[in-house]
């Protein structure tokens, strides 16, 4: 089977066994899944979402987060791990949003990316989740592991692992595509001990990198 193969029959079976993925970062308004994000790295969702409610019922809008002490927001979001660089891109980034857009969070790659604590990865889930724009695929450990054994690429730069996947699959489904992998890895394909022979992936996979 070919790449290419591969790609078309994943696009078909990922929605079938997955019909329900979704961003699992708990938000209400693009700014509140901006800031959730922001503090998802190197942190569970579910410890995001554990610590996301006080916060948005603290800060509603990006005045708030520029507006609000350095020390209260680290003690709100310290369990979520890099708490002090997070407040920095957060109150920062509030800045940035009121100074430069009205408050309102952006709706292109070029101007969220340039806002702090902002990368690509980022960028990609307010766009697709917030705003249903294709704008590309993110890009985690998950959908970084996942697209290796699936033989879907060869690359493990998160930027160049993007490039391959939108490649492979329509640009409607780039959004969902993350989604649908990220709760492969999660619930089947996790980093150690995947559990290959319950797989419903399994006749399409290559496993690549795995030596057992």
């Amino acid at each position: 089977m070919t790449r290419i193969e591969r790609a078309k029959a994943l696009a078909t079976e990922l929605p079938r066994i997955y019909p329900l993925a979704h961003c699992e970062l708990d938000f209400s308004t693009p700014l509140e899944l901006l800031v959730a994000t922001i503090l998802s790295a190197q942190c569970t969702d579910v410890r995001v979402n554990m610590v996301t409610p006080a916060l948005f019922a603290r800060c509603r809008t990006a005045a708030d987060y520029a507006a609000i002490p350095q020390e209260e927001l680290e003690t709100i979001i310290h369990s979520t791990g890099f708490y002090r660089n997070k407040a920095k891109s957060i109150r920062a980034m509030g800045a940035v949003l009121v100074e430069k857009h009205c408050g309102e969070v952006p709706r292109t790659m070029e101007e969220l990316s340039a806002l702090p604590g902002v990368g690509r990865k980022t960028a990609n889930v307010v766009l697709g989740n917030a705003f249903h724009i294709n704008e590309g695929v993110v890009v985690d450990t998950h959908v970084g592991r996942l697209s290796l054994r699936l033989g879907l690429t060869t690359q493990t730069n998160p930027v160049n692992v993007e490039h391959d996947l939108i490649k492979l699959f329509p640009r409607e489904q780039w959004c969902e595509l993350s989604h649908w992998l990220i709760w492969h890895g999660r619930r089947r394909c996790k980093a150690r001990n995947p559990d290959c022979q319950g797989c419903e992936l399994r006749s399409l996979c290559p496993r690549k990198g795995l030596t057992s």
